[in-house]
This record gives C-alpha cells, sequence and structure tokens, in this order.
C-alpha cells in the first residue's frame, strides 16, 4: 500500500498577452512545488488554461491530502476559467458521488445543516492569491471598500465549494500590492513557512 502523501496544485491564472503572463502565480506554484516535493510529498499538477479532463480532476482531488489553489485577483475573484472548472469538476464530482452525496439536509432529521453531505474529510484546502489590493485595505472597518473584512471573507466563494465537501479549509496566503508597494520577493521567501504552519509539516 503507497503510504506517500500528496498534494493537488491546481495554477488557474488566466494569460492577457502583454500584460498579465502568469510569471508571478507560476513562481508561487513552482515555490510550493519544491517545498511538497522536499517533504517527500508526490505533485500532482493542473493548469486549468491549458485544459483538463473534469474526471481525472476529480480523481485527482480524490487521491490528494491536500489541495492549494493558485490564483491571481481579477475583479475581486479568481479569473472566470475557474468558475467553469469548479461547475464542471464538482458537478463531476457530485454525479459520481465521490466529493459528497446530497447537501447534508434529511426530511428525516430536520437538524441536520446544509452544506454537511460531504465525504471529502480529513483534506485540506488553501487558495494562495496575488493581489494589486494592498494588505491595509483588509481587516480595518474604516477601509472604504472592504469594510473590515477579511481576505479569507472575500475568498469565501472560493473556500466555501471545498467546505461544501467536507474539506478543512486553512489560512490562505496572499502577495498584495503587486504592480506598487508590495513585497514581491520577500512574499515569495515567506511562502514556504506558511506551509509548514498551516499543513503542519
Amino acid at each position: 500500500m503507497n503510504s506517500t502523501k500528496k498534494v493537488l496544485l491546481i495554477n488557474t491564472h488566466l494569460t492577457y498577452p502583454n500584460w498579465s503572463e502568469g510569471l508571478l502565480n507560476d513562481a508561487f506554484n513552482q515555490k510550493a512545488k519544491e517545498f511538497f516535493l522536499k517533504k517527500g510529498f508526490e505533485v500532482l499538477e493542473t493548469k486549468v488554461e491549458a485544459g483538463y479532463n473534469p474526471d481525472e480532476e476529480v480523481e485527482k482531488h480524490i487521491e490528494a491530502d491536500f489541495i492549494i489553489l493558485q490564483t491571481p485577483i481579477n475583479w475581486f475573484g479568481a479569473p472566470w476559467i475557474y468558475k467553469k472548472y469548479v461547475d464542471e469538476v464538482f458537478n463531476s464530482g457530485l454525479h459520481s458521488a465521490q466529493f459528497l452525496s446530497g447537501d447534508g439536509r434529511t426530511r428525516e432529521d430536520l437538524t441536520e445543516q446544509y452544506g454537511t453531505g460531504g465525504k471529502m474529510q480529513g483534506k485540506k484546502f488553501m487558495v494562495c492569491s496575488t493581489w494589486n489590493a494592498p494588505k491595509a485595505s483588509f481587516d480595518d472597518p474604516n477601509q472604504q471598500l472592504f469594510e473590515g473584512r477579511s481576505t479569507a471573507d472575500v475568498l469565501i466563494q472560493i473556500t466555501s465549494n471545498y467546505r461544501f465537501c467536507g474539506v478543512e479549509i486553512v489560512p490562505d496566503y496572499n502577495c498584495f500590492d503587486i504592480f506598487k508597494e508590495g513585497d514581491i520577493v520577500g512574499d515569495l521567501e515567506n511562502y514556504p513557512k506558511h506551509l509548514e504552519k498551516v499543513f503542519e509539516l
């Protein structure tokens, strides 16, 4: 029996030629890959833009102990190709009953909560994202846009898919202010420390 732990790295950068080529997200993805390989993990990879098979993606999710989404934040969410990916992959996981069986509620037991029908307990999911927004725009009620919300609050439309299927959500990692005053080099250097902490390795 193979006891090697596995991590699935999903890179959903969407290329805009001569504007957003994806080098930064590739760099974070590569940093995670190197980290997990050094820890003895088998690394599964998907680059959404390059194409995928939804049924094969379901199998990757089932195999993986940890799942990391690498994404730029475009207009306050992941690129549109990721929404397509989620709809296709999670629909496949629903129809095959590998991700979940229903939404958790039953007519027999009205105390069962919505979102408790997942079958993916024991797995962990994390978002690593790149933002034009500065770090100071989060967690501050005086900020006009996010009004005190955290990055986890803004990313809930991504993480909820996994929580709905029983996956534990671990704290996200973010590279802020990438076009102006951000510390991209420092954020890349510190990324492995975050991975080590949140995945308890």
